[in-house]
């Protein structure tokens, strides 16, 4: 009986084949030009100009790898970075959970106005000059502050916060708790938080990919090179061509600092890039979840 279960038909192995055709044509395109950056970043500038460089590096230097990590401006970045992604995933996810959480409620009062006018803000907004403004009156420019508090309270992630917690606590665990004299604040941390382990998980994912990868709010808000995150860093490299003199101290004709430039805008990319490499395996399966989650009920 097994046997002709597992047992497919032609129509079975023709769907199944062209599915792994399409996923791995999917997955080749995805993948291949963060390949072929890691290779460019090894290989000589005039052979991936001529086309040489495909599959492997060619005319292999570390020199734009030498230049970048002995420049202090992307280890100030880094550092940067990784503050304000700590910091800013702390409150994003507290500020996050904490408002979840009373939404999920049903004794919570008044909790459909709220959840429609946490809706609204979704759609409409003062703008980038109201909101200038009001960082400016707040005494928040070319602070941390600027970047980590104004997006600290997505309600993209709050719908998908409280979705997790009526799905997953049921509200006859809240009155089973009640009955033995469990408050409201020891139920909350004692029963709720560890259940929901998964979905906080989902949120440091979504909240630290955020701030790494942020950079118009630091370009707005900050005027000290020294708080440049990592990423406006970058971004002062590969699009205006501003490599730090550090990096260019024994460089002196034009052509050779085009090609040292070329070297480093490579390498710099897959430098930022490592961090959410390394990270983002360990969380796939609460990505993948969070996703899932936020698509049954809206």
């Amino acid at each position: 009986m097994n046997s002709l279960l597992k047992r497919k038909t032609r129509g079975d192995m023709w769907f199944d084949t062209i599915n792994y055709v399409l996923l791995t044509i999917v997955m080749l395109l995805v993948l291949y030009p963060l390949y072929f950056v890691l290779n460019a970043s090894f290989s000589d500038p005039d052979l991936i100009y001529s086309g040489e460089v495909w599959l492997f590096p060619k005319g292999f230097t570390l020199d734009g790898y030498e230049r970048i990590f002995s420049d202090a401006a992307i280890w100030t970045g880094y550092a940067n970075s990784i503050v304000y992604a700590v910091v800013g995933t702390v409150i994003g996810v507290a500020i996050t959970v904490f408002a979840a959480y009373p939404l999920a409620r049903k004794d919570l009062f008044g909790k459909s106005f709220i959840m429609w006018f946490l809706l609204v803000t979704m759609f409409f907004s003062g703008g980038l000059i109201p909101t200038y403004l009001l960082i400016k009156d707040l005494h928040m420019l070319n602070t941390i502050w600027a970047l980590v508090l104004p997006g600290a309270g997505g309600v993209f992630n709050v719908i998908i916060v409280r979705t997790f917690f009526q799905s997953s606590i049921p509200d006859e665990m809240w009155e089973a708790a009640s009955i033995d004299g469990c408050s409201n604040t020891r139920f909350f941390w004692s029963i709720v938080m560890p259940l929901s382990k998964s979905i906080i998980a989902v949120m440091v994912l979504y909240h630290v990919v955020g701030f790494w990868n942020g950079f118009f709010d630091a370009l707005i808000y900050l005027n000290d090179e020294h708080k440049y995150p990592l990423q406006l860093v970058l971004r002062n490299i590969l699009v205006q061509n501003q490599v730090s003199t550090g990096m260019m101290a024994d460089v002196e004709s034009y052509a050779a600092k085009m090609r040292v430039t070329e070297l480093i805008k490579y390498g710099v990319i897959i430098v930022a890039s490592v961090p959410l490499l390394v990270l983002y395996p360990f969380l796939q399966k609460y990505f993948v979840k969070g996703v899932m989650i936020g698509s049954i009920k809206g």
